[in-house]
C-alpha cells in the first residue's frame, strides 16, 4: 500500500512538473508570438493612383504589386503578389503592405506598360503614376 502512495505522489508530481512545463511552453510561445507581431507592425497603408498624360484618372488599369514575406519554404522569402484593378477615380488603397523594396506594375489597355521598384517607409503613402501613350509602330 505505501509502494500506491508513493505511486500517487510521483503521479501528483508529474502533473506539476508537466504544468509547470506547459506553463514555460507557453511564455516562450507568447514571446515567439511578440516576435513575430513586430513585423506585421512594420506596414504600411499604400494609395496608388493612377492618370494619363492628360491628369485624368485611368479606370480599370491592372496594378500588380510584388514584395517578399518572411517565412515561406526552409524560412526562405517566399514572394507574394497582389492583383487589383483601379476604381473609376483612378485609384486603388492597398491596406497592409511590408515596409521595404516592392514592385510596382500597372497595365492600361490603350497606354504604356509602367514598372518601378520602389522602397516603402512606414505609415501611409500615396504612389502617383502617370502613364504615357503607347510608341506608334508603322
Amino acid at each position: 500500500m505505501q509502494a500506491g502512495q508513493s505511486h500517487e505522489s510521483d503521479g501528483s508530481q508529474d502533473s506539476q512538473n508537466s504544468k509547470s512545463d506547459s506553463s514555460a511552453v507557453s511564455a516562450s510561445s507568447s514571446s515567439s508570438k511578440d516576435g513575430q507581431s513586430s513585423p506585421d507592425s512594420a506596414t504600411t497603408k499604400l494609395k496608388i493612383v493612377v492618370t494619363n498624360a492628360n491628369d485624368k484618372p485611368v479606370a480599370n488599369a491592372s496594378v500588380y504589386i510584388r514584395f517578399n514575406s518572411p517565412g515561406g519554404f526552409m524560412h526562405h522569402d517566399k514572394q507574394i503578389e497582389l492583383d487589383l484593378k483601379t476604381n473609376q477615380d483612378g485609384s486603388a488603397k492597398i491596406p497592409d503592405v511590408p515596409t521595404g523594396k516592392i514592385l510596382l506594375q500597372v497595365v492600361a489597355k490603350g497606354w504604356h506598360t509602367y514598372g518601378k521598384w520602389y522602397d516603402l517607409q512606414s505609415g501611409e503613402q500615396t504612389i502617383a503614376i502617370k502613364l504615357e501613350a503607347p510608341p506608334h509602330w508603322y
